[in-house]
């Protein structure tokens, strides 16, 4: 990590906060209708396009 630039660990720091899962109230109000997250990532299995 000490080697990326500083725009590349702002666009992970990012993409670490937004990796967060569906409140549970939304999944509630929506009936189970809506349970995953369309942004959601994995470290492991993709990649950011930003690197």
């Amino acid at each position: 990590m000490s080697q990326n630039t500083k725009g590349q660990k702002l666009r992970l720091a990012k993409a670490h906060r937004q990796n967060h899962r569906v409140p549970t109230w939304v999944i509630i109000k929506t009936s189970r209708k809506v349970v995953g997250h369309p942004k959601r990532r994995s470290w492991r299995r993709s990649d950011l396009d930003a690197k």
